[in-house]
């Protein structure tokens, strides 16, 4: 088995390590046997987003770079996500990818529109460690996979961005310490379709291992269609996952 991964802006988009993700993710394919090829596609690269099984866009603290090459790669990332390609975005890989990003001088830029999510910049940053119960259908499907057995999702935010979500966006999962979204109706992140966006830093597929085997599900059935994973050894992530949760709350 083989998957093909878009590691997207990988000298551009690492804020807070966000770069240990893709680690995370190839690392528990790899060792199931599963072969990764990784291609690092930086501006002003050609891609056919469709090519590849997994996509993965990091944070940064300046969207100037890379916003105007990401708004003519869009539909072709749109593209691959209405194909089943899987897609995870953090914090702005994230919001460029709404329907609409609007600057503090008040500029509104248009996004590439794969979540149905509008985001506004103010002075104030949301900042600190933040857990989540990960949304019912998500952890649905962890349980069917025989995943970690965990119900939360736990990661650290530091963004100035409110990002509300419309009515075809559904949340990662719900704030129960720290802010999320907005600071206000309590969501994270969004989902469409194989696509994932969140605010978590962290990295957070090393904290949420459970996450990480979903998405790594997902990309194996694009790619292949067998949805089988073999067991690993995460009572040290789960445990540690499960040290920071009791301190959150």
């Amino acid at each position: 088995m083989k998957l093909k991964i878009c590691h997207l802006y990988p000298d551009l988009l690492n804020l807070h390590s966000d770069q240990g993700n893709m680690l995370i993710f190839c690392r528990r394919a790899e060792w199931r046997g599963i072969q990764v090829e990784i291609d690092y596609i930086s501006l002003p690269e050609k891609v056919h987003f469709t090519d590849y099984d997994f996509i993965f866009l990091g944070g940064g603290t300046d969207q100037g770079p890379v916003y105007k090459d990401l708004l003519e790669k869009g539909p072709f990332l749109l593209e691959a996500v209405e194909n089943g390609s899987v897609l995870l975005s953090i914090c702005l890989g994230y919001q460029l990818l709404g329907l609409s990003f609007k600057k503090q001088d008040g500029t509104v830029l248009p996004g590439v529109g794969i979540f149905d999510a509008y985001t506004e910049e103010v002075p104030e940053r949301l900042q600190g460690n933040i857990l989540l119960e990960t949304a019912p259908d998500l952890q649905d499907e962890i349980k069917r996979l025989g995943g970690a057995p965990l119900d939360t999702l736990i990661g650290f935010e530091n963004h100035p961005g409110r990002t509300y979500l419309g009515k075809k966006a559904q949340p990662l999962g719900r704030v129960i310490k720290g802010h999320g979204n907005n600071g206000e109706d309590k969501t994270e992140g969004a989902r469409y379709k194989n696509a994932l966006g969140t605010y978590l830093h962290g990295p957070l597929l090393s904290k949420n291992p459970h996450l990480a085997d979903l998405l790594l599900t997902k990309a194996l059935y694009r790619s292949s269609g067998d949805v089988h994973l073999d067991p690993l050894n995460d009572d040290l992530e789960i445990y540690a996952h499960n040290v920071m949760k009791k301190r959150l709350r």
